[in-house]
């Protein structure tokens, strides 16, 4: 009787170690902690970073994720270059135009996935303001965040859409005081992204936004991507590819599911509503899925040199500025 007790016991406990995976048997303390910024403040369109973490994907990657607020491409490269994060958002034409920059002092980072395949960059108003296209953003007082993508590009954009750049009057705002700041009247438009639109049009209450996408103009630029510094890929690309796989594939369950990453975004913050959070990343479902097909995240080495091709007709880079020198391919998925 002992003995077959004995043996059914060991047969039970070899039934629950069989329904146990690794990442079931990691507690916090064996997780590898690592700091993830965000592209600029925490928007609704982050919610896959924390779909990603609620529905453990890092966890199973055997990682903690500490997220913290970005402020734009140049100052998370150089919160990145500094060490204080392991990973970062970027906008990717922005991150290669600050790599190709003479004199550059951001060269110790790459780019390993591609958040968005098209890039997001727009100036924004309230219908009412006067601006209906590009060439009415003459003389208009413009919100910024310095070193953000937006105003980056905004020069290359102007050319391209017959607009007077040296009449537009900057100025220096943070993000989330844009919307208010909008319909208060103080600013005409904004710099911002295309899936900012029910953001702003929640904070007019009522009033309908106009949307100028530089994509109009810049048609087969890249939007943001994850970068890390070079030396984290060559020490530890293991972890590299395990936290690239676990938020691209929190990315790929929030468009699929929208409303719930709004939920779970609004879970953990507390800037944006749950519906103005969904409602963003609907809209960014388009602009995530590769046109041809394929899994989120792809980068292709062609299309990233016709990147560089348009910036270097903009006189934005030099010419020996070469795809492999700021994005590393063998990390993301295949497009």
């Amino acid at each position: 009787m002992i003995r077959r007790l004995a043996a059914a016991a060991a047969g039970i406990t070899m039934v629950l170690a069989a329904g146990c995976t690794a990442s079931d048997d990691q507690s916090p303390a064996t997780l590898a902690k690592v700091t993830y910024l965000t592209g600029a403040g925490v928007q609704g369109r982050e919610s896959y970073i924390y779909v990603a973490i609620d529905k453990g994907f890092f966890r199973e990657a055997g990682l903690e994720v500490d997220v913290k607020p970005g402020n734009g491409t140049v100052q998370n490269l150089q919160t990145l270059q500094g060490g204080q994060a392991d990973f970062a958002v970027v906008d990717i034409t922005a991150a290669l135009i600050e790599y190709g920059r003479t004199g550059s002092t951001f060269r110790d980072f790459t780019v390993v996935s591609a958040i968005q395949q098209r890039n997001l960059a727009c100036i924004m108003a309230l219908e009412g303001s006067g601006i209906a296209g590009p060439k009415d953003l003459a003389g208009k007082r413009i919100a910024y965040i310095p070193g953000g993508v937006v105003k980056t590009l905004f020069g290359t954009y102007a050319s391209l859409a017959g607009v007077d750049a040296s009449k537009i009057k900057w100025v220096t705002m943070p993000v989330p005081q844009m919307g208010p700041n909008l319909a208060a009247g103080s600013i005409d438009a904004a710099t911002q992204f295309v899936v900012g639109k029910p953001a702003i049009e929640a904070a007019a209450k009522g009033r309908k936004a106009v949307v100028l996408p530089f994509g109009d103009y810049l048609p087969d630029l890249y939007g943001n991507g994850l970068a890390v510094g070079k030396k984290a890929v060559a020490e530890n690309p293991d972890r590299v590819r395990r936290f690239n796989d676990a938020m691209l594939k929190g990315l790929q369950y929030a468009i699929d599911n929208p409303a719930e990453a709004g939920k779970i975004y609004a879970t953990h913050q507390k800037l944006q509503p749950e519906a103005v959070a969904a409602a963003e990343t609907t809209l960014m479902g388009p602009y995530a899925k590769p046109s041809t097909g394929g899994a989120v995240g792809a980068l292709d080495a062609q299309r990233v040199a016709r990147n560089i091709a348009v910036l270097r007709q903009a006189n934005a880079i030099p010419a020996d500025l070469k795809p492999e020198d700021a994005v590393s391919f063998d990390f993301a998925p295949k497009g």
